[in-house]
């Protein structure tokens, strides 16, 4: 170690959206900060490896598929090709875009960026390795871990493959499989397996569940297989895989209780987890807990056991989500500031950027049923929304549910085109303690997506305008 050493009133180790987040909100709150990251600007896992390429392939796969559904207005486009480096180069383009403006900003918040890895020596000093090799011993009065998950690699699979793919490898898109399996049907790998069967590949998931998207509604799903599912071969629930490489080829065995098939893949794509990234953090130094699945324990300010340190994002356990981290790096920032905060979110919204999109926020059906809470559902079908007609996407679905004692809706979900844009309403009402009247009384623009969320509170009614399904509750009110 260096005899360098220097202090900070505020380290945050990890610069992903929870880390960058709580760092840029303490320098606006004139704390010293000093943010810690192996990167050469912030970003982190979303928008390296993450949600922000996947979401850039997304989109270019969802203008692919709306060329070919083109057809059936009479508008053809014939020999579309992909070019696979120019797709890598615009991916690559929004990543740098997005990840320069993220330095730009460390630079006018005058925040002190460290590339490199830290591990506690104690409740208040650090040990920094820089990308250099470099060591030195930081001080602080407060530290926030944002250091995230990383993926897992299950058993029953072949070591060090590159027929093998986690999810972090599948995005550089080195080439297009002729087949490949997905073992996990959850958002990661409906996501990358829609991206890798628009490219040409042909995709079979493996999911051990009963369903694909085992947090969500049945309803939601069914609704996303008539207009989604047809772009994979094949969909496997309540089935396990076991794989062998062999002669350049993948073998799977898949079971399915006593019932066995044996396939094979050019590759295989393993999205059936991640971890807390803890290791070499130097936790055992300090009073910080872990529970069982390696996850930092913390309260409602995000605070762990030790009192000076802070843990906020996917290393404080699920959901697993970009928009949960930063929510939560601003309460620690706020907490050691002596702000009243706390992380109590009534909603967080989910979305699966398949196509059609899957949302979903609140309480799921199946979970308030659960609760024992008296629940009542009202669903508005996309096949009676004008806007879906002139889109041709008339297989989407909203639906909202609904405590019938209070008539507090409770949670929500949507599929269809572009659910992702139009949850964020949903889970506005749900923090707010909206009843069905406070939808259903909110004039919505026609003709919109939107109004959907509307017909279905009124739906809930009895009185939707595009669907007849009248209901006692009416007299209710």
């Amino acid at each position: 170690m260096s005899n360098q050493e220097r202090k900070t009133s505020l380290a945050v180790i990890g610069a992903g959206p929870g880390g960058y987040a709580a760092a840029f909100l303490a320098a606006d709150l004139g704390m010293e900060v000093t943010l810690i990251d192996p990167e050469k600007r912030p970003g982190g896992v979303c928008l390296y490896r993450g949600c922000i390429p996947t979401k850039a392939l997304l989109h270019a796969c969802s203008v692919r598929r709306e060329i070919d559904r083109s057809k059936q207005w009479g508008l053809k486009a014939e020999n579309v090709s992909i070019d696979l480096d120019s797709l890598r180069q615009w991916k690559e383009s929004v990543v740098k875009k997005l990840t320069g403006g993220l330095g730009q900003l460390v630079s006018k918040r005058k925040i002190d960026y460290i590339r490199g890895r830290a591990r506690f020596l104690d409740p208040h000093s650090l040990e920094v390795t820089t990308t250099e090799k470099e060591t030195q011993k930081l001080a602080f009065d407060h530290a926030i871990i944002a250091t995230g998950s990383y993926p897992t690699h299950p058993k029953g699979l072949p070591e060090h493959s590159k027929r093998v793919m986690n999810s972090e490898e599948a995005l550089n898109i080195e080439d297009i499989p002729e087949s490949l399996l997905v073992i996990g049907g959850g958002y990661i790998g409906l996501e990358l397996g829609t991206v890798y069967a628009t490219l040409g590949s042909k995709v079979s998931i493996v999911e051990m569940m009963p369903q694909l998207m085992p947090g969500s509604d049945a309803d939601l799903i069914k609704a996303y297989m008539k207009g989604g599912g047809n772009v994979f071969e094949n969909i496997y629930t309540e089935t396990t895989a076991e794989i062998k490489e062999k002669k350049g080829r993948l073998h799977a065995t898949l079971k399915n209780g006593k019932e066995k098939k044996a396939v094979s893949f050019d590759k295989v794509l393993v999205t059936v987890g991640r971890k807390a990234l803890t290791r070499n953090l130097g936790l055992e130094n300090t009073g910080v807990e872990t529970d069982d699945k390696g996850f930092v324990l913390v309260d409602e300010q995000r605070r762990t056991q030790e009192e000076s340190i802070y843990a906020i994002g996917d290393v404080t356990g699920p959901p697993l989500l970009a928009h949960k981290a930063t929510h939560e790096g601003r309460v620690a920032v706020e907490a050691i500031d002596g702000r009243a905060a706390a992380f109590d979110p009534h909603a967080i919204p989910s979305v699966e950027y398949t196509d059609p999109e899957i949302a979903w926020c609140g309480m799921t059906q199946k979970e308030a049923e659960e609760k024992g809470i008296n629940v009542e559902v009202s669903a508005f079908p996309w096949a009676a929304s004008g806007r879906a007609a002139t889109l041709g996407r008339a297989e989407g679905i909203t639906k909202l549910v609904f405590d019938s004692d209070s008539r507090r809706i409770i949670g929500a979900g949507i599929v269809g085109a572009d659910a992702g844009e139009l949850i964020s309403e949903t889970t506005l009402a749900i923090e707010m303690a909206a009843r069905d009247g406070d939808l259903a009384m909110t004039i919505h623009p026609h003709p919109t997506l939107s109004e959907t969320i509307m017909e279905a509170a009124e739906a809930y009614q009895g009185s939707a305008t595009d669907i007849y399904r009248p209901k006692k509750m009416l007299s209710k009110r």
